[in-house]
């Protein structure tokens, strides 16, 4: 496809829902640029990647301030995630600090560095991934909370940029079949089988279904959309709090 000229920046992007969402941007025209720690042999050629340990704030912002001297980026997906397990007897706070890096801190880095560009054309689409797990989930407290942090952020960011012809909206994905999902999960476990069996719609997710929300979220059009938090979970979170 043709490409449409607007850049956007994508993190977690090696491998699941990130690696789903720069195809499916790709594929619509638009010039991606990932971010990860380790880029995938497969990586195509033609689409843009950076190496970095997102956990790592000096090295994400350098690693940013080189991407926003490139010129100015249309888009930027917040994908990465850390999912901590442990209900409330077992949580390390150790890995508070990692869950806040990599859950909520490099968030924000990635949108400061990309803000002035965005302003300076009057547009702009941010889109953050957080998580069904928001609402509440068994053995996610340090994940639950970040992940609702990010929804908290994303209604702030649509307030103080609405102004800029920014949207700023999030995607809570439910259970997708991800690497990710299934390391966090174990799928021998009875509360696994149990959340499974209780999709409404049958199945379980896919990353193609969390980028197609990335889609309409990022497109030009879908400029009086923002605040929003979109669940992408099959209907499991139909009547939860």
């Amino acid at each position: 496809m043709e490409k449409n000229g607007l850049k956007v920046l994508v993190t977690g992007a090696s491998r699941g829902i990130g690696r789903s969402i720069c195809e499916r941007l790709d594929a619509d025209g638009y010039e991606v640029v990932g971010i990860a720690r380790n880029r995938p042999e497969d990586w195509p050629e033609h689409m843009a990647f950076h190496s970095a340990d997102l956990s790592e704030r000096e090295t994400v912002k350098k690693t940013l301030a080189g991407l926003a001297e490139s010129g100015p980026f249309y888009g930027l997906v917040n994908n990465v995630g850390f999912v901590p397990i442990g209900t409330i007897e077992n949580v390390d706070t150790l890995d508070l600090q990692r869950a806040i890096a990599l859950n909520v801190e490099v968030d924000i880095l990635c949108a400061q560095a990309l803000l002035a560009g965005m302003r300076a054309e009057g547009k702009g689409r941010i889109i953050n991934i957080s998580s069904r797990a928001a609402l509440g989930k068994q053995g996610r407290t340090l994940y639950s909370m970040t992940k609702a942090g990010v929804i908290g952020m994303t209604r702030t960011w649509a307030l103080e940029l609405a102004g800029s012809g920014i949207t700023v909206n999030a995607i809570a994905p439910g259970p997708i079949a991800t690497e990710f999902f299934q390391g966090a999960n174990d799928q021998n476990d009875e509360a696994t089988r149990k959340l499974l069996a209780g999709i409404p719609v049958g199945r379980i997710g896919q990353p193609q279904d969390v980028a197609h929300a990335v889609a309409y979220f990022i497109d030009p059009r879908c400029g009086f959309v923002t605040g929003q938090t979109h669940y992408v979970c099959g209907g499991i979170t139909i009547g939860a709090a």
